[in-house]
């Protein structure tokens, strides 16, 4: 059996809450999981102890189980020092993308046309 560590989502509209669940993959997100294994409440502030608790040793022997986090989770276990960092690389994010590029483009060469005849005029001097 595939074993998740991933989290549900619970609360009310626009006022998410997040169990930390065991579950089996296959299974929805929101739906049959095996054991609670803490709360994510992303509305506290970052600083904030409540905003994440874990039970580690709970967590611990899933993952010694052979279960993997999801990547939100990973970032939770990281944090703990429970994990290693993972290096992480999206070049791809930095890119603009086609319309601005566009737009930095025609502002490059509309520059470039402006400053030609300010240097005309300068080596006329």
């Amino acid at each position: 059996m595939a074993m998740k560590i991933r989290l549900a989502r619970g609360g009310s509209k626009k006022r998410p809450h997040y169990a930390i669940v065991a579950s089996d993959s296959r299974m929805p997100r929101d739906g049959r999981f095996i054991e609670k294994l803490g709360t994510y409440n992303p509305l506290l502030p970052k600083d904030s102890e409540e905003r994440v608790k874990m039970n580690m040793e709970r967590v611990q022997y899933w993952l010694d189980q052979g279960a993997q986090p999801t990547d939100r989770i990973a970032r939770f276990l990281e944090a703990a020092g429970t994990r290693e960092k993972a290096v992480r690389n999206n070049p791809n994010k930095a890119v603009p993308g086609k319309k601005a590029a566009e737009r930095a483009a025609a502002k490059a060469e509309k520059a470039a046309e402006a400053a030609a005849p300010a240097e005309e005029a300068a080596a006329e001097e």
